[in-house]
């Protein structure tokens, strides 16, 4: 006869295995969850608009990739919004991390003056997650991965309570000296470190859900920056797949696979511990990708002297340059209210990223005193998107800090413009119609131009007049 303690034991035995059945496996222990939301941003290095295996712009299959393959991209895209008009705020690594940063344009943050004027330190311009600390104190912020900011400041400086450091490139290289980086490529068991990076950042989030506490973490990746760098079996799946006219190097495609399985491991990391409902993911690459031939110098070339597609097809140019291809970049976001498998075609830009960030920690857009260029695109997210985002400076302005090319862009409605600092060439493009940048309309449309240069001129002024002169 079994006794009370054993029938007693049973039923809580019966219970637990019942109570299994019905809800499935059980997810890990957390703590009750904050009522501020988390949130997770993705950085990829040098990654294409048009690099990704679904299209960022729905209407234009040329947008997606003829070769690669990005299940977890994917799926974010999927659960989520795509943006098909989202801009780098630099064509280079540096002035892109920087003015994520501290929501100030790379034109305002300025080149060589930047590590004098932007320390943390110093309180001058509070950073991201200072802001965010500001606005919540339970927030608890880390960042790892590639830091790269070349300003003497880490990112426990900049108010980060956890990181890998001041890292730049080289923390993710091999770096054997004697190697080409543009042909050669590197097997290994964590590419890019892809690996140590989703695990760093499943432990991080983990103990802040068992802590019951918000998080902001910021996951800047190596991938895909060349050197090239991938798993055995990623470069031996793209060696067997026929090749892509745009797209045909497998040790490319197998470090951009890599790093999908990464974000994919960060995905399952939210499910498994049951805060996904609760957490903003929002990826985007620093810049567009490289054209990968060696001794390429004619970057700015019209499409036209290529022999094949290159690689930010149907975008003109790449890294280090202004054009589409240099600075628009894949962009996902999904979390709370955001609509699963949306778009969005409103233009934003990687200095919008502070204020949205604070805006979805709390703060309000109306009453905010952020110093930041950007402005919130909460409400895109929401799917309001019948206006634009309102910033301090209704245009675009990217400025490329560079001796040899120097040149700036000003974007507005659906007009772009490009100025040649040396030469004083000057290049207008309808986006709408031509957002390949082939055909320069500058010549027909003197009112456009004459307009958009005082656009550019006017910004200059106001943030870093030195520019207007510095060239001539």
């Amino acid at each position: 006869m079994l006794t009370h303690k054993s029938q007693t034991m049973i039923r809580i035995a019966l219970f637990l295995v019942v109570s299994t059945l019905l809800t499935g496996v059980p997810k890990e222990p957390c703590a009750q969850q904050p009522t501020a939301p988390n949130i997770v941003f993705i950085l990829a290095d040098d990654l294409g608009w048009s690099s990704l295996s679904m299209p960022m712009d729905k209407t234009d299959p040329r947008s997606a990739s003829d070769y690669h393959e990005t299940p977890n991209l994917d799926r974010l895209a999927a659960a989520g919004m795509r943006f098909s008009q989202a801009y780098a705020p630099a064509s280079i690594c540096s002035p892109s991390r920087r003015s994520i940063l501290f929501g100030h344009t790379p034109a305002r943050q300025g080149d060589e003056s930047f590590g004098t004027n932007y320390q943390p330190t110093a309180g001058n311009y509070p950073t991201l997650p200072q802001v965010l600390k500001g606005i919540n104190g339970r927030y608890q912020t880390a960042h790892f991965g590639k830091w790269d900011m070349r300003a003497g400041f880490s990112p426990e400086d900049a108010g980060y309570d956890e990181s890998d450091g001041d890292t730049g490139n080289k923390n993710g290289n091999f770096a054997i000296e004697g190697t080409d980086k543009w042909t050669d490529y590197f097997i290994t068991s964590d590419p890019k470190r892809a690996n140590t990076l989703a695990a760093r950042s499943a432990n991080f989030m983990t103990r802040q859900a068992k802590a019951g506490v918000p998080f902001f973490l910021q996951i800047s990746h190596y991938a895909t920056h060349v050197e090239k760098q991938t798993t055995a079996g990623s470069y031996e799946k793209y060696q067997k797949k026929p090749r892509g006219k745009k797209h045909d190097d497998p040790a490319f495609a197998g470090m951009l696979d890599d790093l999908d399985r990464s974000i994919g491991a960060v995905l399952d990391t939210l499910e498994r511990l049951g805060i996904a409902q609760n957490t903003y993911v929002f990826f985007m690459a620093d810049n567009g990708a490289t054209e990968f031939m060696p001794a390429v110098r004619n970057r700015l070339d019209h499409p036209s002297q290529f022999t094949k597609p290159m690689r930010n097809y149907p975008l003109r140019g790449g890294k280090w340059t202004l054009y589409e291809g240099g600075i628009r970049v894949p962009f996902l976001v999904m979390g709370p209210g955001v609509e699963a498998g949306s778009q969005c075609d409103v233009p934003i830009v990687g200095w919008d990223l502070l204020a949205t960030f604070a805006e979805l920690a709390g703060e309000n857009p109306a009453s905010s005193s952020l110093d930041t260029d950007g402005g919130s695109f909460v409400s895109l997210l929401s799917g309001e998107t019948g206006k634009p985002v309102a910033r301090t400076n209704n245009a675009l302005v990217f400025h490329r800090y560079n001796n040899g090319y120097p040149h700036s862009a000003v974007i507005d409605g659906d007009y772009k413009l490009l100025k040649f600092w040396k030469s004083g060439k000057v290049e207008l493009y309808s986006l709408k119609e031509d957002r390949g940048e082939t055909h320069n309309i500058a010549g027909e449309n003197p009112g456009k131009v004459k307009e958009l240069a005082a656009e550019m001129t006017a910004y200059f002024r106001k943030v870093n007049p030195e520019l207007l002169t510095r060239y001539q």
